[in-house]
């Protein structure tokens, strides 16, 4: 009787299927477990060899297995617990996260400088301020860019900016309070934080004369540190720049000690060490609020009666950089000190020299849309000759090939070396060769510039003012670029004509000795032509040797040129350079 009831229950077992063809193995077991209770002996043996279950789909086998000697299917009087039954499994997808690159300690830096491009440009501290932070913000790092928020910003950014808050800051010796408000923009990972008040930015241009220059930059730095911890954010790294932000590594120390933004560590960074903020100490004293102590000859006093803002920002920075190797060693010389000097010997241990590269999507000429004809490495031999001749159309130059065109673009002043280019002009103009002079300055370049114009007509050009479709043109367009400097902190000319593939033609000083190799005949190495000394004969001779080259091995020229052009002149390397500097600064235990 047992031995029927078992039969049927393994019957049970082999029927019982869904309309999907799956059978439901648990319920049939928990049945047949059920009928059985008493011992089965032989009976329950022999029965349990035929409640072999083999249920098959066209998909899966499904296999109900116990511990017996023979590996094969009994049913027991026990329930088998639910791991004894193997039940069909169901794939399932799941969204497994990419690894992200490791990209090293995070820091955040506040960037504290008088302006920044596209919002107010006037010469390379505004590229660096608006290419490094995107650069840095690429490599983990949290940043802030602080500038004055002047009028002649452009309306489209201005409409832009959201208000962050205001309040009053005590400014001047006597606690005269001044308002400072706070309008936000934010731009490629970077937050960009305008200091509002009209009392000092409301003049049309950044900078207008040294007496009002004074009194705007001594607020502005300490309304920039006032700003951090209004809104609460707190930096590891404060990057100052330049004279106009000097004061801010003495605000840290001072006025600033005792709160969160007086922790941050402060880096200065010179671009140019001609220009220093040098004023009478009792008015830089009145509108900076400092205390007595740090006017003295080892931090601000200079002549013994003016105070130096770069000076002072120097003695209290925890790391003082430039924006080249080489200037960094010149500025600690008679010949470029500009009376620092000695100052910046005795505190060589913190001076630093890193240099700037330029931002390639801006200077792209494969991507370029103001060019006749774009190119890269691979077609700027052939899409140059074009962009050449659209050149020579445009500024009323002969139209031909075959001449050597030389571009300048500069600003007319004694720094950019034009004293040598003027006694040059005369020896280089010999029927083969075409001059194009793209910028602004002192009166007296400008006007040579357009006498030479106008006694060589065909082969000079004079574009006395600054266009940037046209110097898009002229580096795309000319054969050869002059960068004479007397002295050059780093540079960016010879960086975008280097991408444009223009040769560059530079003096040995700063960033142009740093960045530009000299050919080398005998190799076919090197990316430009260079002399040493500040002689107008030597600048002539680099002209003639680059003019061989180009007129009798036209290949080797065509070689530097794809050299040139497949050079890394961008911010990554220098950017990489800035956050190990960061992180030593600030170590974390």
């Amino acid at each position: 009787m047992q031995e029927k009831k078992l039969n049927k229950a393994v019957s049970d077992v082999k029927l019982m299927k869904t309309p999907e063809g799956k059978t439901e193995v648990k319920n049939a077991v928990k049945d047949a477990t059920k009928k059985v209770e008493s011992k089965v002996g032989d009976v329950a043996e022999a029965a349990a060899k035929k409640a072999e279950v083999e249920v098959k789909d066209p998909v899966k086998k499904v296999e109900i297995e116990t511990k017996v000697p023979a590996k094969k299917v009994a049913v027991k009087a026990e329930a088998p617990s639910k791991k004894e039954v193997a039940e069909p499994q169901i794939a399932v997808k799941q969204d497994i996260p990419m690894e992200q690159p490791d990209l090293g300690p995070r820091r955040s830096v506040a960037f504290i400088g008088s302006e920044c491009y596209p919002f107010v440009k006037t010469g390379g501290l505004g590229d660096v301020m608006y290419a490094l932070p995107k650069a840095l913000a690429k490599l983990n790092l949290d940043v802030k860019v602080i500038l004055p928020r002047y009028k002649c910003i452009p309306q489209k950014y201005q409409e832009k900016m959201e208000y962050r808050g205001s309040f009053y800051m005590d400014l001047c010796a006597d606690g005269k309070q001044y308002y400072v408000g706070i309008m936000e923009y934010q731009e490629d990972g970077v937050v960009y934080d305008f200091i509002d008040n009209d009392e000092f930015f409301s003049w049309g241009d950044p900078y207008t004369n040294l007496i009002d220059d004074i009194p705007k930059f001594c607020y502005f730095g300490k309304a920039a540190l006032a700003a951090l911890n209004y809104l609460d954010w707190t930096p590891d790294i404060v990057h100052c720049h330049d004279w106009q932000a000097a004061l801010v590594p003495l605000y840290l120390r001072t006025c600033f000690s005792d709160t969160n933004v007086g922790r941050a560590i402060a880096v200065l960074t010179i671009h140019n060490l001609r220009f220093q903020g040098v004023y009478d100490r009792k008015t830089i004293q009145y509108w900076s609020g400092l205390p007595d102590y740090v006017f003295n000859k080892d931090c601000m006093i200079q002549n013994w009666l003016d105070a130096n803002m770069l000076k002072g920002g120097i003695t209290y920075s925890n790391k003082v950089t430039t924006v080249s190797n080489t200037y960094a060693w010149e500025i600690q010389t008679e010949e470029y000190g500009e009376g620092l000097e000695e100052h910046l010997r005795y505190h060589n241990n913190k001076v630093l020299g890193i240099v700037n590269g330029i931002d390639t999507d801006i200077w792209n000429p494969a991507t370029d849309k103001l060019l006749a004809s774009k190119y890269d490495a691979e077609s700027a031999i052939k899409n140059k000759k074009a962009n050449k001749k659209a050149l020579q159309e445009s500024l009323g130059l002969d139209v031909d090939d075959n001449k050597m065109v030389i571009g300048l673009i500069s600003r007319l002043t004694n720094q950019k070396g034009l004293d040598l280019v003027n006694d040059v002009i005369p020896g280089i103009m010999d029927g083969n060769t075409q001059v194009v002079v793209l910028g602004t300055g002192d009166a007296q370049y400008e006007d040579t510039f357009r006498y030479y114009e106008d006694k060589y007509k065909g082969s000079f050009c004079a574009y006395i003012a600054y266009n940037e479709n046209v110097a898009h043109n002229i580096y795309a367009g000319c054969d050869a670029l002059l960068v004479p400097s007397r002295f050059e902190p780093c540079g960016l000319t010879q960086l975008i004509s280097m991408r444009y593939g223009a040769v560059p033609i530079v003096r040995e000083t700063g960033g142009l000795k740093d960045t530009v190799q000299p050919y080398n005949a005998f190799e076919n190495t090197g990316n430009g032509f260079t002399f040493d000394r500040y002689e107008s004969g030597l600048l002539y001779d680099a002209i003639n040797r680059a003019k061989t080259l180009y007129f009798e091995n036209r290949v080797y020229w065509d070689d530097m040129v794809v050299r040139d052009m497949n050079k890394d002149v961008s911010w990554e390397q220098s950017a990489k350079q800035y956050k190990d500097m960061y992180v030593e600064l600030t170590p974390r235990y």
